[in-house]
């Protein structure tokens, strides 16, 4: 949310602290400067979140041949499904099997085979209800992702340039937060006439001050999401995930795990390598399991390992419960329910699934399809109004300097907070620490050619 300092009658400004003057002045040289120089990572991340939300369904319209078939009779039994996808892929491992729950919905049973990359399966679809194998596909991840759905994924999350381009990603994440809440400082700080001011745009002004008022509207609207879509993200960076990993860890926030489990989610490397599939009735481990709803059915890793299974259904309420269970027996060994997660590791569950569009379903990628809409119009509006600052059609710079006039315990908050901020993300402490480095040498090199001036 890119806005000009505000302008007030002359009463108004002399009966104005001088502190609150300088408050603005740093929130608007920060939001200046991170909206101009990050904008174009966040508008790279809003129109490939975009397009991500979108491809939930559009994989369902692209793959609907082997994701879906006729209702036609009952269920077959898993276990028959699972055999007839074994004898389409001899050379493959069942790794794990997600039966068929809603009407029209394929049975997946998940292999690994040769030439899979990390985090791939080889997905088989079968028909419930009669047996045959409709087609296979390369899923990612443990959302089953498609290759389209997979490939727009790794198109937002490193454009396809393997790690070192989630640097892009985590840059825009480091810095949104902070754009957002400079924006929101200048926006409700703003003198109006009227309070309705503050969320509707004024479509009846002309030039610049309409361009600041949508932007500014849209940004309050739009301003939780943005930090959700911040926090949430910065979780999975490859920097800042790790820091958030050591702090969940010293608050209890880890995800506890089933006792007794080595189970592989992605090849056979981490087992014996033989498949245990053949050796289990995986209907009486279903049944034994009692668990309602989308669950996945793991195979044990090793001959001696226990069997798994899960609840994958992300929707709300969320139901992640898991179950191991002695592969032979059918004995429940160990019960592990969602509802006794620590309350962080909940929290980073819904967190994720809401991320993903998966928590609310149609409603929760729509969502997000609006919100990455509002940052890409919120960026050419920015942008817009940047360039309207100059009389040649270049944006003029902020003045420096009118910081020093804010307080000294809020700069020294303000300080702490950026130091806490870059050590919990170290994308934004590198470019903040660039920032101010090129800011001093810029002002230094002002100043000295005003001397020679002089």
């Amino acid at each position: 949310m890119h806005s000009p300092t505000p302008v007030q009658p002359a009463a108004e400004r002399s009966t104005r602290p001088a502190s609150v003057g300088g408050l603005q002045a740093l929130a608007l040289r920060l939001h200046f400067y991170a909206g101009v120089l990050i904008a174009p990572f966040l508008l790279v991340a809003a129109v490939t979140g975009l397009l991500y939300a979108c491809s939930w369904q559009a994989e369902k319209i692209i793959y609907a041949d082997r994701l879906a078939v006729p209702v036609s009779g009952d269920r077959l039994p898993v276990q028959r499904q699972v055999d007839a996808a074994r004898a389409a892929k001899p050379t493959a491992t069942v790794l794990a099997v997600r039966p068929s729950v809603e009407d029209g919905a394929t049975t997946r049973v998940l292999m690994d085979a040769p030439g899979l990359g990390e985090s791939e399966r080889l997905a088989v679809y079968v028909d419930p209800y009669k047996g045959e194998v409709k087609g296979e596909l390369v899923v990612y991840g443990g959302s089953e992702a498609t290759p389209f759905r997979a490939w727009i994924s790794q198109l937002h999350r490193h454009l396809h340039l393997g790690e070192p381009g989630r640097y892009y990603s985590e840059t825009a994440a480091s810095w949104l937060w902070v754009v957002v809440l400079a924006g929101l400082v200048l926006w409700i700080s703003r003198t109006r006439r009227r309070r309705r001011d503050l969320a509707v745009p004024d479509l009846k002004a002309k030039g610049r001050k309409r361009t600041l008022s949508l932007h500014g509207t849209v940004g309050i609207w739009a301003a939780v999401g943005f930090l959700f879509l911040s926090a949430t993200g910065l979780t999975w960076s490859a920097n800042a995930g790790k820091r958030v990993d050591v702090l969940q860890t010293k608050l209890n926030g880890v995800t506890p795990t089933l006792s007794g489990t080595t189970t592989a989610h992605h090849g056979s490397a981490a087992g014996d390598g033989h498949d245990h599939a053949s050796s289990v009735d995986l209907d009486a481990i279903l049944a034994s399991a009692d668990l309602d709803g989308r669950v996945e059915a793991v195979y044990p890793a090793k001959a001696d390992d226990a069997f798994v299974v899960k609840q994958t259904d992300r929707a709300w309420p969320i139901r992640q419960d898991s179950k191991a269970l002695d592969p032979t027996t059918g004995e429940v060994l160990d019960t592990l329910r969602f509802a006794d997660h620590p309350p962080l590791a909940k929290l980073t569950a819904i967190g994720i699934s809401a991320h993903m569009g998966a928590l609310f379903g149609l409603a929760n990628q729509i969502l997000l399809a609006l919100l990455a809409l509002s940052l890409i119009v919120l960026i050419v509006l920015g942008y817009r109004m940047w360039w309207r600052r100059g009389r040649h059609g270049f944006g003029r710079p902020i003045p420096r300097g009118a910081w020093r006039g804010a307080p000294r315990r809020l700069l020294a908050l303000l300080a702490a907070g950026a130091l806490f901020a870059a050590w919990l993300i170290p994308l934004f402490g590198c470019t903040l620490f660039a920032f101010l480095l090129i800011d001093a040498v810029v002002g230094a090199i002002k100043k000295r050619g005003a001397r020679v001036d002089g």
